[in-house]
């Protein structure tokens, strides 16, 4: 029978600081964003896709043409500009393709930004309101959601 070493004067204080170091390692923290992993159905694709969602924006990277093919992307209407900042409130969830520039995108009531841009699908719902601050010339097909 095997005999382990037990001390038989077990200090109460060494058995809470070993509990807090245990609970320490195990906190967690809550990302900004989180990434969420599209079935092999919903993507259409023989890999499954990932989509960041950020305070309720949903960004998609590189999406596969048959996807945008899907969507009818290319017979979206197009809107550009060159680098400028301004605020803007989506009145309808619009879902956009980028072509090419860098945006940074700050949400009201949100601290941080994040950056889109060429080759991002992107989903922003009705009502929310951001700063757009356009750092490389956009170019981008939309599609407003008909309310």
């Amino acid at each position: 029978m095997a005999s382990y070493y037990f001390p038989s004067k077990f200090h109460p204080l060494s058995l809470l600081a070993l509990s807090a170091l245990l609970l320490s390692c195990l906190v967690l923290t809550v990302p900004r964003s989180k990434k969420v992993a599209m079935s092999k159905a919903a993507a259409g694709e023989e890999d499954a896709r990932l989509v960041t969602e950020i305070h309720g924006v949903k960004i998609e990277k590189n999406p596969p043409q048959s996807k945008l093919d899907e969507l009818g992307v290319a017979d979206w209407p197009k809107w550009g500009c060159g680098p400028s900042k301004f605020p803007w409130t989506f009145t309808s969830t619009e879902t956009m393709y980028l072509l090419e520039g860098k945006v940074t995108v700050y949400i009201d009531g949100h601290d941080g930004s994040f950056e889109i841009g060429g080759g991002d699908l992107v989903i922003f719902p009705k009502g929310m309101k951001i700063v757009w601050d356009v750092v490389e010339a956009v170019n981008k097909h939309y599609s407003l959601e008909k309310n």
